[in-house]
């Protein structure tokens, strides 16, 4: 009975030495930010938008999970000034683009993630702009309390079609390519 005893003693042990926690890492929103590109035939414009919230989970040090919400109130354009840069912020926060008087946040949540060595990930997410979800993939990079990532994406999923070539005819140099790009540091 003592030798059982000690037995399972010890295999409670060892299984407290195997099991892993996840450990959820909260995004500093103060240093984690969203670069995005937008292009159309006669240039491009860039911009940032801050995170409302965000966090990583870990599990032996490898990514499992994360879920995090962009502040579309915060779009911003850096690449002009003066009434430029307010009449394009103004006309991106309106229906015709993010409308964000009604869809104040964006939302990003990992659904299924690959580890592809030297601490990057492939990951397939979901993500929801306007009220709309449509998956993505992206790869993600980890290095220390860092994470980066580049996403290409289709906005007219996401019932913003204004400008697009997809949509509309005749609009020559006017037109504004479906696709945005997103380069996103993130903080924890």
């Amino acid at each position: 009975m003592k030798n059982l005893k000690l037995l399972f003693l010890t295999l409670i042990f060892l299984y407290s030495l195997t099991a892993v926690e996840a450990q959820t890492k909260k995004i500093d929103v103060s240093k984690s930010l969203i670069t995005w590109t937008g292009k159309k035939i006669t240039g491009e414009h860039e911009g940032t938008i801050k995170f409302k919230e965000g966090e990583l989970v870990f599990k032996a040090n490898k990514i499992t999970g994360g879920s995090f919400v962009a502040d579309m109130t915060t779009l911003n354009n850096t690449d002009q000034t003066g009434s430029s840069k307010a009449k394009l912020e103004g006309h991106l926060k309106s229906d015709d683009f993010f409308g964000i008087n009604n869809f104040k946040t964006a939302i990003l949540t990992f659904k299924n993630i690959t580890p592809k060595g030297n601490n990057t990930y492939t990951i397939i997410a979901s993500l929801t702009i306007k009220g709309i979800s449509n998956p993505v993939i992206f790869d993600l990079n980890v290095k220390g309390n860092t994470a980066t990532a580049n996403l290409k994406i289709d906005r007219t999923k996401y019932d913003i079609k204004y400008g697009s070539g997809s949509y509309f005819d005749d609009l020559g140099d006017k037109t504004i390519y479906d696709e945005f790009e997103l380069a996103v540091a993130l903080k924890f």
